[in-house]
């Protein structure tokens, strides 16, 4: 099982970059694919990117391609959003998410362990 918290959300001008940490307890974190989501008010929760298990894959949804980047360090059980090139309608409450499998399709049901949200606000 995997606890994922989140860390790093905040306020940003429009053009900037923030980078969103999560740590997740749990001894199996090298084994899992991770996944970070985001949701706003009235509209479902939606994969931004995720990584499988060692990293050799990853996903991210058109509208982030070549802005944000997803990595993970196994040995200190994170995984990191790097977002470059902020714009408003990023603005969103970010989740990261844990899978059960080493690699999956990033979509709310491949990830039953959720962290409790960060706030990201983009300013125009």
């Amino acid at each position: 099982q995997v606890q994922p918290v989140e860390s790093g959300g905040g306020l940003v001008q429009a053009g900037g970059s923030l980078r969103l940490s999560c740590t997740a307890s749990g001894r199996t974190f090298g084994s899992y694919a991770m996944g970070w989501f985001r949701q706003t008010p009235g509209k479902e929760r939606e994969c931004v990117a995720d990584i499988s298990w060692n990293g050799g894959s990853t996903y991210y949804v058109d509208s982030v391609k070549g802005r944000f980047t997803i990595s993970r360090d196994n040995a200190k059980n994170a995984v990191y959003l790097q977002m470059n090139s902020l714009k408003p309608e990023d603005t969103a409450v970010y989740y990261c998410a844990g899978s059960f499998q080493a690699i999956v399709t990033c979509t709310p049901t491949q990830y039953p362990y959720w962290g409790q949200g960060t706030q990201v606000t983009v300013s125009s």
